[in-house]
């Protein structure tokens, strides 16, 4: 009885953890601004289809080994731009 307690507790411990360090994970890329192009579009309140018509019109996409990232910052620059 006492290893089953003992295994459930490590268990739980092992889940906060990892919990933990999930949302933390989670919480600095989400607050460094860089999005990947489908939240990128979601964000701008467009489909990705019209995300990528913005990149001919000159919205700028970071591209590191084949991984895209757009900033939250240069959607708002973009749009700031293109208003009237």
């Amino acid at each position: 009885m006492t290893v089953k307690v003992a295994t459930m507790e490590l268990e739980q411990l092992i889940m906060k953890a990892v919990q933990k360090a999930l949302h933390a994970a989670h919480h600095e890329f989400v607050d460094s601004g860089w999005l990947s192009l489908k939240e990128g579009a979601k964000y701008a309140g467009v489909s990705y289809n019209t995300l990528m018509k913005y990149r001919t019109l000159g919205l700028q996409v970071c591209e590191i080994d084949g991984v895209k990232r757009i900033s939250r910052k240069e959607i708002d620059r973009f749009f700031q731009e293109h208003s009237f």
